[in-house]
């Protein structure tokens, strides 16, 4: 098979070219979607979605120690103060 594909390129480069360029023209192109897709995910989605989980997190953790109406925590009356 090697060598029926090295007599094609030999006797009709642009033949095997064409044949075979296009195959590495593809993978090519996959790669560099993949990279761009990666890319993208790390510098674009995980960031945004770090910076809502911080907000969300500090904005929890901020409602469990508001105080109430007479001045006394969520906690409870067995709370130590």
């Amino acid at each position: 098979m090697i060598a029926a594909i090295l007599r094609l390129l030999a006797l009709r480069p642009l033949l095997g070219l064409a044949i075979l360029g296009f195959p590495i023209l593809l993978l090519v192109v996959v790669g560099l979607v993949t990279i761009l897709a990666f890319k993208f995910l790390v510098f674009i989605v995980l960031p945004i979605v770090a910076v809502v989980w911080l907000v969300r997190m500090f904005k929890r953790s901020s409602s469990t120690h508001e105080t109430g109406p007479d001045g006394e925590t969520d906690a409870g009356p067995d709370a130590a103060s």
